[in-house]
């Protein structure tokens, strides 16, 4: 079960579900059945894709309609209650589910209602997930897809950890925020990370969007919340201290645009071959994202040849940085000036860094290792919940929480 789904949805967590989807479908004696809304925009949950079945790359998808979408007024409202979002009652942390949308009653009614052996929920932070993980007949996987965000802490979402019957993560710092914010030591689970396409096999030409200059490449959405606005400030402070060649290309769906600049070149999203050839041929791919359980780009960047550059402050990418040996990263101006000066005057460091990255990319993120690991923790959690009571539930099956 995911709120959006289709080659349309751009991120990393959606793009990492669909992959999944397909490749477990590829599977002998091993069918999938995708449970989503007729959304794609996380913004607003508009309709529009049409509600039905459609089989996609061997998945068949099942669309229902939203009853409501993202509220108008949701941002203004959401800064000051998630302001105190551990002290908000669930009453209260219901209210915001519901306005921060998509609200689906047919999609939470066809958990209820699914045959399947097991059913895996991602991410944690809307509401199909919160209203539906409690009333699904079989085991659940709860791929949370969290980070160290205001939201995680509202009341509402202890129940939603606690009742899972295994938990999936992107990264060991993913799983260590979860089990210091809930009791969920004794559940099952499991480091998975993200399946990492191989780029194209032919040559990868340079994108002529540049002309021959060199670039840094911030691929995800150009959004504040992103860290990208910071990104851009940082990078035109760097270009009035070291005049140059040297562009930043911002490749993403627009939310909080910059300022035209000659050196910052804003291409909205990209087809594949043009994000590969943007991975391959860069400088550094830029990560300045504080709130990651992953980086699916980062580790694209790493199989296209090309280092990383990622903002210290995200646990998930400077634990992938620390463990591979494959890019540097920054805390404030100065740590990215030096940064960026290190990557541009060593072509060796540059080389030396990338390949780290891609060995460790092929080593724990290539898709048959990913796709074995999980198939392998679904079929235990599916056993071991068959033979004992599910958490947060009573030895009936029943809740064991109160009211």
């Amino acid at each position: 079960m995911v709120p959006r789904y289709g080659p349309e949805v751009r991120g990393g967590a959606e793009t990492g579900a669909r992959q999944l989807a397909s490749r477990l479908a590829r599977l002998p004696d091993w069918s999938v059945e995708v449970l989503t809304t007729t959304a794609l925009d996380s913004v607003t949950w508009r309709e529009e894709s049409a509600p039905g079945a459609t089989e996609e790359d061997r998945v068949l998808v099942r669309r229902f309609a939203c009853s409501s979408g993202r509220h108008p007024d949701f941002d203004a409202y959401s800064g000051p209650m998630l302001s105190g979002a551990a002290e908000r009652t669930e009453a209260e942390s219901r209210h915001w589910i519901e306005r921060q949308g998509p609200v689906s009653p047919g999609l939470v009614e066809a958990v209820r209602a699914s045959d399947a052996d097991a059913i895996a929920f991602y991410p944690y932070l809307y509401h199909p997930t919160v209203a539906g993980l409690p009333l699904a007949p079989a085991p659940t996987l709860l791929h949370a897809a969290a980070h160290d965000e205001p939201a995680i802490r509202l009341p509402v979402f202890r129940s939603v950890f606690e009742r899972a019957d295994g938990l999936v993560f992107h990264s060991w710092a993913e799983r260590d925020l979860v089990t210091r914010l809930f009791p969920v030591g004794g559940h099952r689970q499991v480091v998975l990370g993200l399946g990492v396409d191989d780029p194209p096999a032919a040559p990868i030409e340079p994108p002529d969007l540049l002309g021959g200059r060199p670039f840094l490449v911030c691929l995800g959405r150009v959004d504040e919340q992103k860290g990208v606005g910071a990104l851009w400030r940082f990078f035109l402070a760097y270009k009035r201290r070291r005049p140059g060649p040297l562009a930043l290309v911002l490749a993403g769906p627009v939310v909080d645009a910059p300022p035209e600049h000659p050196d910052l070149l804003v291409v909205g999203p990209v087809a594949e071959s043009l994000k590969w050839s943007l991975l391959r041929h860069c400088q550094a791919l830029v990560s300045p994202s504080p709130f990651e359980s992953f980086s699916l780009v980062v580790a694209e960047a790493w199989a296209a040849g090309s280092p990383v550059l990622v903002n210290s402050v995200c646990a998930a990418t400077m634990e992938n940085v620390r463990r591979s040996g494959g890019g540097l990263h920054y805390r404030g101006y100065a740590e990215f000036e030096a940064s960026v000066d290190r990557l541009l005057a060593d072509p060796r460091l540059r080389a030396e860094l990338a390949t780290r990255g891609r060995a460790y990319v092929s080593a724990r993120f290539a898709w048959p290792v990913v796709i074995e690991r999980y198939r392998s923790f679904v079929l235990e959690v599916v056993q071991r919940t068959a033979s004992g009571p599910r958490p947060g539930r009573a030895p009936n099956g029943g809740d064991s929480r109160a009211g």
